[in-house]
């Protein structure tokens, strides 16, 4: 769900605004925010699930892993131009499928010539890190993988069940806990608002308790925001589906926060898409952002206008 350009070019940043423009990127690009800086490899085109109802990111693109000369003549592009960025992500909506002889190759041509990156990051659902074993998880930690974003959306089983995802809460705790097992940090991309308003209590709950057995490094929470092209849009159209106003988005957001417990982990809000700019510290700073928010609902904190939210 984050913000991507639909003609092939990449997301801007500070450091490969113009460089990932002239690598061969094609299709939709999509990283995490805080992937901001990092050099953006593209290894797949599309997501190899591609039916949730809620994305509408890879609607019309057939998944494929690009060919090794691409990808090697954009690692060497990397070399030439991008030696000021110490973090690389591959791209592609689960890119951590692709093939484990794949991966390897991959990791070792990004350490052979771009010594200098220090962590190298990427999709991964539970359904790709179940195709892994635990070894062969602990091989792509050594070979520089560091980090690795779950989408988890719900910890509600009706809510995954309704929206398409892949697997149930219980299937992808499992996979996030071998992710940490392997020695990777773990990223959890979590959504207010896709139980709906019928399911908004419970999808807020559940979701904070399935964090709280992932127990992530980092939490991402993104607002919902109904894309033309999906699925639920469609829904939400004929009246089968109804989005929280922002006031409901707010008072999940709280919900969940209460009901997750982190060892030591960040939970993030500060997606382009939320109401409610938050980053917190748990679990330290819990209780302060609770009371953020109540002053939020309480209409004593600005919450960000419409015209400036985004994907």
């Amino acid at each position: 769900m984050e913000s991507s350009f639909r003609d092939g070019r990449s997301i801007s940043t500070r450091f490969d605004r113009y460089k990932d423009i002239l690598m061969q990127h094609e299709g939709t690009i999509i990283r995490p925010p805080n992937e901001g800086s990092s050099i953006l490899l593209q290894v797949a085109v599309g997501c190899s699930h591609n039916k949730c109802t809620f994305c509408g990111a890879y609607k019309g693109e057939r998944f494929r892993i690009k060919d090794r000369e691409t990808v090697s003549q954009d690692i060497a592009y990397a070399a030439r131009h991008c030696r000021d960025q110490r973090r690389l992500f591959l791209c592609g909506g689960d890119a951590l499928v692709l093939p484990q002889a794949r991966l390897q190759e991959i990791l070792g041509e990004i350490r052979g010539q771009l010594p200098w990156v220090t962590r190298v990051g990427a999709y991964g659902s539970a359904k790709a890190v179940g195709l892994k074993s635990d070894s062969q998880l602990m091989e792509l930690r050594d070979a520089g993988m560091g980090i690795v974003y779950m989408g988890l959306e719900s910890g509600d089983d009706e809510t995954l069940a309704r929206v398409c995802k892949h697997g149930n809460s219980e299937a992808i705790i499992h996979q996030g806990l071998r992710i940490k097992q392997a020695g990777m940090r773990l990223s959890v991309t979590v959504l207010l608002g896709l139980g709906g308003v019928e399911r908004s209590s419970i999808h807020a709950r559940a979701t904070g308790q399935v964090l709280t057995r992932m127990d992530p490094q980092h939490v991402g929470a993104l607002t919902l925001m109904l894309m033309e092209n999906t699925p639920l849009h469609a829904q939400w159209q004929r009246g089968d589906f109804e989005l929280p106003d922002a006031q409901g988005m707010l008072t999940e957001l709280r919900t969940m926060l209460e009901c997750t417990t982190l060892t030591r982990g960040l939970f993030l809000a500060n997606h382009a898409s939320n109401y409610l700019p938050l980053k917190v510290r748990l679990p330290s700073g819990k209780q302060a952002a609770l009371e953020q928010i109540d002053r939020a609902l309480a209409g004593h904190e600005p919450l960000k206008d419409e015209r400036f939210r985004a994907l």
